[in-house]
C-alpha cells in the first residue's frame, strides 16, 4: 500500500491503539511537547472532543477518501457529533476562502505558539478516554463535550483488557460456516443502541449474572428467572439485586419464553439444560412460533442437537455458549453462536452488551464442538501453569520470580497472571468454576473419542481436576487445581 503524505491542517481518520478510528486534523504540538522516539507519526486533534494525540503514520487515513467507509463501521451520537464537527469546520473554511482560524492559541503550520489552556497528560490505556464515551454519560465537567487532556507521546502495547471499536467483519471460511466478528460489550459506553425486544434470561450463574447485569447496563429490558430460587434463599435475593437495577422477575422458564422476544438460557451441564426446556413449566411449554430460545451453555454437540429438534418445531433456535469468564474479564467474553442466522442477527445489540466478539460458525453444533475445544485447551493450560508452580517450589526456585518470568514472556496473559496471583495469595474465590472446566475436560475427551482422535493431554489433565474435586474444590476458581499437586 502506498505511504499516504500528510501536512499540518489535513484532516483525517485517527486510530489510536484498539479505540475506534475517529475524524481529526494533523495540528503542530505544543513546543514543549517531544515526538515518540522511532516512531513515524503525526500530532492529531480530535474532532467533538477536543483531545490530542500522537497517532502513528499507519494509524491514519485522510478524511475524504474514507469517510464513507468509516460512517459505516462507527455508530453513536458522540461520533455523529464529531463527524458533524468536521463538517462544520468544512463549512467555514470555504466561507473564508479555504483560510483557517486558529482556535486553540497556536497557528497554523507556520505557528509555534503553545496552547492557551494547560493540557492534562493521560496514559494511552487511561480509562478518561472522553473522545470514546457516549454525551450520555456523566460529564467530568459541566460540558461533556469539550474535555481538554493531552493523550501521552508514549504509547504502551494494547492491553487484553482495553476495550476495542465496533466493528462487523464478515470472513467467508472453507468449511462454509460464516465467522462474524462483533461489537465490544462496553468499549464505547452507551453507543449500543439496545434491541426494542423484550429480553428474556434463564440462569444467574456466575456467567448469567455477569451477562444480565451487561444487558441492563445497555438499556435492554429483561426478564430473569434463577432455577435455584425455591431451594437457595440467597438466589431470591439476588434476584431481587437484578429487579432494583431494572429487571423483571419470571415465575417460570415457560413464563419467560412465552412473555418475551427473545429468551436466553446459561446453566451448568447438560442435564440442567434439558430440564430447563423439557422439564415441568419447562421451555417448551411456552414458546411459540416467532418466539427465539438462545442456548448459552456449554454442553455436548448431542445436547444442543437434541434441543434445537424440540425447539425448532416450536420456535427459532440458536446455540451460542460464552467462552471467557466474567469475572477477571468483563467485557471480554467471546460468544460463538451456530444454527439459525437471523437468530443472530436478531441478537446482535445483546451480544455487543454480552461481550468482546462474537462468532457465527454455521449449522448447530458447530459452536458447541468450538466451545469444548477451547476450554479443554484452557483447562490443560491451568493445570499446566500449576504444575509449573508446584515443580517450583519443589526444586527450591521462587514461585513469584517463576510468574515474573512468565509474566514478561511469549505467554504473558491477563489469564495467567490472575490465575497465578490466585494461587499464590491463596485465594480460589470462583470465577470460573473448577466443577466446570473438568465437566468441560470430560465432554471434549468424549468429543474426540466420538470422532476417534487423541486427546492424551485433555485426559491428563481431567485426571488432576478429578484428584482436586475429590479435595473438596468443586466450588472453588479453577486454579484450585493447585491444591491436586500438593496434597
Amino acid at each position: 500500500m502506498a505511504t499516504v503524505h500528510l501536512r499540518i491542517g489535513d484532516l483525517v481518520w485517527g486510530k489510536l491503539g484498539r479505540y475506534p478510528p475517529w475524524p481529526g486534523k494533523v495540528v503542530s504540538p505544543p513546543k514543549d511537547l517531544k515526538k515518540p522516539r522511532g516512531k513515524k507519526c503525526h500530532f492529531v486533534k480530535f474532532f467533538g472532543t477536543e483531545d490530542h494525540a500522537w497517532i502513528k503514520v499507519e494509524q491514519l487515513k485522510p478524511y475524504h477518501p474514507h469517510k464513507e467507509e468509516m460512517i459505516k463501521i462507527n455508530k453513536g451520537k458522540r461520533f455523529q457529533q464529531a463527524v458533524d464537527a468536521v463538517e462544520d469546520f468544512l463549512k467555514k473554511k470555504e466561507k473564508q476562502g479555504g483560510k483557517e482560524q486558529n482556535s486553540e492559541g497556536k497557528g497554523d503550520s507556520k505557528g509555534k505558539k503553545t496552547p492557551t489552556k494547560p493540557l492534562k497528560i493521560l496514559e494511552e490505556d487511561d480509562e478518561d478516554l472522553s473522545a470514546l464515551k457516549d454525551p450520555s454519560e456523566k460529564p467530568v465537567r459541566d460540558d461533556p463535550h469539550f474535555h481538554h487532556f493531552l493523550l501521552s507521546q508514549t504509547e504502551k502495547p494494547a492491553s487484553s483488557m482495553e476495550p476495542i471499536s465496533k466493528r462487523l467483519k464478515v470472513v467467508e471460511e472453507d468449511t462454509r460456516s460464516t465467522s462474524i466478528q462483533a461489537a465490544d460489550s462496553t468499549a464505547i459506553n452507551g453507543s449500543i443502541t439496545p434491541t426494542d425486544k423484550r429480553i428474556g434470561f434463564l440462569g444467574l450463574g456466575l456467567m448469567g449474572s455477569g451477562i444480565v447485569s451487561n444487558l441492563l447496563k445497555m438499556g435492554h429490558v429483561v426478564t430473569v428467572w434463577n432455577r435455584t430460587v425455591e431451594k437457595v434463599p440467597q438466589d431470591n435475593q439476588h434476584c431481587d439485586l437484578f429487579i432494583q437495577e431494572g429487571a423483571r422477575l419470571g415465575r417460570t422458564p415457560a413464563e419467560v419464553v412465552s412473555m418475551c422476544d427473545i429468551t436466553f438460557s446459561c446453566v451448568s451441564d447438560p442435564k440442567a439444560a434439558r430440564d430447563l426446556v423439557l422439564g415441568p413449566s419447562g421451555v417448551l411449554q411456552g414458546i411459540r412460533p416467532g418466539k427465539c430460545y438462545v442456548e448459552m451453555s456449554t454442553v455436548d454437540p448431542e445436547t444442543i442437537t437434541e434441543l434445537s429438534q424440540v425447539i425448532s418445531s416450536h420456535g427459532r433456535f440458536l446455540e451460542a455458549p460464552v467462552a471467557g469468564s466474567t469475572g477477571l474479564y468483563d467485557g471480554m467474553l467471546v460468544i460463538l453462536a451456530a444454527g439459525d442466522r437471523t437468530v443472530y442477527e436478531d441478537c446482535s445489540s445483546c451480544f455487543q452488551a454480552m461481550g468482546k466478539t462474537s462468532f457465527f460458525l454455521g449449522e448447530v453444533g458447530n459452536a458447541a464442538r468450538m466451545m469444548l475445544i477451547l476450554n479443554m485447551v484452557q483447562g490443560s493450560f491451568m493445570a499446566t501453569i500449576a504444575e509449573g508452580l508446584t515443580l517450583a517450589q519443589a526444586t527450591g526456585q521462587s514461585q513469584h520470580t517463576f510468574l515474573d518470568i512468565l509474566s514478561q514472556g511469549q505467554m504473558a496473559s491477563t489469564f495467567v497472571d490472575q490465575k497465578c496471583q490466585n494461587i499464590l495469595q491463596g485465594n480460589f474465590k470462583p470465577d470460573y468454576y473448577l466443577k466446570h472446566i473438568q465437566k468441560d475436560l470430560r465432554l471434549a475427551i468424549s468429543m474426540g473419542d466420538t470422532a476417534n482422535h487423541p486427546t492424551p493431554m485433555a485426559a491428563a489433565a481431567n485426571e488432576v481436576y478429578k484428584r482436586a474435586k475429590a479435595l473438596d474444590q468443586s466450588d472453588n476458581d479453577m486454579s484450585a487445581v493447585y491444591r491436586a499437586y500438593i496434597h
